[in-house]
């Protein structure tokens, strides 16, 4: 959270700015033994942006009604639309991190700027070509599935504007296994009604956040160390596929060592799970495994947990 020299928490800013930029430079990312992706091109590199700033001279707004060092949020609107088509890099994090430094140049007033970025997820769509079905290069589908994002905080220093803070994510994963999971073991007393589950068909919802070592890994994927959102899915997607989870503790946990071992030059994971297990409505029948559930009822479960590369 942004703040003042004498400490007083002090921003504002624009949210909800939706920008679609067509055509940036193509991302391409280092293969794993656990992912097919190997990059993106980004046709569509569209991104749904909260920016705000600080600065010790904003305080005159706040206590005085002084509109005088004011950035218009309207006029930060038009500034992240308008430069969106003069970023020439490939990952979220650069672009927001370059938005960020061209607005400290151009507002030497302010000291703080926060960006947070979610990449609006588009999927090629497949057309009957001459060699059979190719991705269309025209057509896009909107996707509502996971997404990936970014977060940077950018601050004046004696040594120029630096990133204080930075962190990329993967939100809104949801991952259904319908066997080899269980929970069983907790403490019972007179407060436990849940029955112990030896092999139950599980639910969770996952947000991952990472951070790197040397954010410059995150700016420029030109250096072969940047970490793409969909090959840290594929991982999960593995890992969960792999494991039998005597809890969703433990999944998120061997996730979280596949991601540092693949990835070195990460310096921490957080997880924030959530249980959407199915409740069961019809026992799986012990030769099809046909069985009958129904959607959770809340209250949810939930989840968070964070990891380094001591955790290896």
């Amino acid at each position: 959270m942004m703040k003042t020299s004498s400490g007083r928490t002090l921003y504002y800013g624009k949210g909800d700015v939706m920008a679609y930029r067509t055509y940036a430079k193509p991302l391409t990312v280092s293969a794993i033994p656990e992912s097919a992706h190997r990059g993106d091109s980004n046709v569509i590199f569209a991104h749904h942006i909260t920016f705000a700033v600080s600065s010790d001279l904003l305080l005159g707004s706040f206590i005085e009604g002084d509109n005088t060092w004011v950035v218009a949020t309207d006029s930060m609107k038009n500034f992240i639309l308008r430069h969106a088509g003069d970023y020439e890099d490939a990952t979220t994090e650069g672009f927001i991190a370059y938005l960020g430094r061209r607005f400290l140049e151009k507002y030497t007033h302010i000291t703080t700027v926060e960006i947070a970025a979610d990449r609006i997820p588009y999927e090629p769509l497949q057309v009957n070509g001459e060699a059979g079905f190719e991705d269309s290069g025209l057509v896009y589908r909107r996707s509502h599935n996971e997404h990936a994002g970014a977060k940077l905080e950018l601050a004046r220093s004696n040594r120029g504007v630096q990133i204080t803070e930075g962190w990329s994510s993967l939100s809104d994963l949801q991952l259904i296994k319908v066997s080899g999971s269980s929970f069983f073991g907790f403490i019972r007393d007179e407060y436990t009604t849940l029955p112990d589950s030896y092999d139950r068909p599980l639910f969770v919802f996952l947000n991952i956040h990472w951070r790197y070592t040397h954010i410059d890994d995150a700016l420029d994927a030109g250096e072969g160390r940047y970490v793409s959102a969909a090959q840290v899915r594929d991982i999960a997607h593995h890992v969960f596929h792999e494991y039998k989870t005597p809890s969703i503790q433990y999944l998120i946990v061997q996730i979280g060592l596949r991601l540092l071992k693949r990835f070195p030059q990460l310096a921490e994971i957080r997880f924030e799970s959530n249980n959407r297990t199915w409740e069961t409505v019809v026992e799986p029948d012990p030769q099809s495994k046909a069985g009958v559930f129904t959607e959770a009822r809340p209250p949810f479960g939930f989840q968070g947990f964070s990891m380094t590369q001591e955790d290896l």
